[in-house]
């Protein structure tokens, strides 16, 4: 199990914590796999993108309007937290939802 997210975010780490065996890949260091963003954006849309961000506040309105793949490789702090892969399937967010999926209580 992989988790996508960024070291220093507290619930990446809260994710990390609680799925044994998962690693973590720093999407700042070391970026998204375009196989895993074709993934993510497949199956949740433009809601990767995280638009209450201090980041997306500060894009210009020609920036917001660019593809969701180039705004997260331009930018990896604008993609919602954690992106997490299971085998074939992605999760995204650590709500109860999907920590109920993920059999976390």
């Amino acid at each position: 199990m992989k988790i996508y997210g960024l070291k220093t975010c507290d619930t990446c780490r809260k994710a990390l914590k609680s799925l044994d065996g998962a690693t973590l890949v720093d999407v700042r260091s070391d970026g998204l796999p375009a196989s895993v963003m074709t993934r993510a954006i497949s199956a949740f849309g433009d809601d990767i993108v995280n638009k209450r961000s201090t980041t997306w506040r500060h894009l210009s309105d020609t920036d917001r309007q660019q593809e969701a793949d180039r705004l997260i490789a331009a930018h990896p702090t604008l993609m919602k937290r954690p992106l997490i892969e299971q085998g074939e399937t992605l999760y995204l967010g650590w709500t109860p939802e999907v920590r109920r999926a993920l059999g976390i209580s």
